[in-house]
């Protein structure tokens, strides 16, 4: 049987390939970003509480420090979530892809202050390659034109990417402190549905747009799928492994998307795609295979 540690690494693999095809679902849709992220949110939220209703999954919140930490979580999440649309939109997806995966970075100098650990030489390692394969995908992008930066842009997309690495560092303490994946996930659903409902009603009704019923079918989709199933392997398998292996294995996420793209709008992955991916596979089998195991057990400050 498979140690805790191993099954810790494939549920976030499996997690982040998931996540991989949320690029290309929302390219499907023409609705504002705010309004499908609420659906998706409030669809995750439903569903995971109606399948773990019988466990009362979030009996357990009222612990002491617990809801101050979920709540930090949530906004966290979706402060990040706001200005990597911005970084988008005042830079370009490259760039703000980029500076949004520099996460891993922030987390492997952050997390052993936080956990009173280290983070091992190979994790740097790692995190050198999966960058260089991140850069070597998205480079034709960059190349191809020129980049449309400002100070704004590059901004937003640092502090999204610092945002990102708080909020795993938050989530793999919470999960530390004996905080179950469905109550994580359900309380993130819930923060960050009712922070992003007023931007996604005045982006909507207030713009007079409306959503279709491709838009609904898609934000129904991402909600089971890309959420409610992922963010629970993710958060489950987080709670198993080390922050700093979970997030380097995030680069999956951007390798995958490329053949959702191929999948789901025809779009076929280039030389630099393929390239840049083999990379990023090295990367992962490098914390899989050289790492510290530790079945998940880190030390939380009290």
């Amino acid at each position: 049987m498979a140690s805790t540690t191993t099954r810790g690494y494939l549920m976030v693999s499996v997690s982040y390939l998931i996540m991989g095809s949320i690029g290309a679902l929302v390219d499907y849709t023409t609705a504002p970003e705010s309004g499908l992220l609420v659906l998706r949110f409030v669809t995750a939220g439903l569903v995971l509480g109606a399948v773990f209703a019988r466990r009362r999954p979030l009996a357990g919140v009222r612990r002491p420090g617990i809801p101050t930490r979920l709540l930090a979580m949530g906004l966290v999440d979706s402060l990040t979530l706001l200005l990597f649309f911005v970084a988008l939109r005042e830079t370009n997806v490259s760039i703000g892809m980029f500076l949004e995966f520099m996460a891993p970075v922030w987390v492997a100098v952050a997390a052993p202050r936080v956990f009173r650990g280290r983070t091992e030489p190979v994790v740097y390692v790692a995190l050198g390659v999966a960058l260089a394969g991140l850069a070597t995908i998205l480079w034709p992008t960059i190349s191809g034109h020129a980049a449309h930066v400002s100070a704004l842009g590059l901004l937003a997309g640092t502090v999204s990417g610092l945002g990102y690495a708080a909020f795993q560092i938050i989530v793999k303490d919470l999960t530390n402190r004996g905080v179950g994946a469905v109550t994580i996930v359900i309380s993130e659903m819930s923060i960050n549905s009712v922070v992003l409902l007023p931007l996604a009603l005045w982006q909507t009704v207030g713009a007079g747009r409306h959503m279709t019923g491709r838009d609904i079918v898609v934000g129904i989709v991402l909600g089971v799928v890309c959420t409610a199933l992922a963010y629970t392997l993710w958060t489950e398998g987080v709670s198993r492994i080390r922050v700093q292996h979970s997030s380097i294995l995030g680069y999956l996420e951007p390798l995958s998307a490329p053949f959702y793209a191929l999948l789901l709008l025809g779009e076929w992955p280039g030389p630099w795609t393929l390239m840049g991916g083999a990379l990023i596979i090295v990367a992962g089998v490098l914390v899989v295979t050289m790492g510290e195991r530790t079945d998940g057990v880190e030390v939380t400050p009290a």
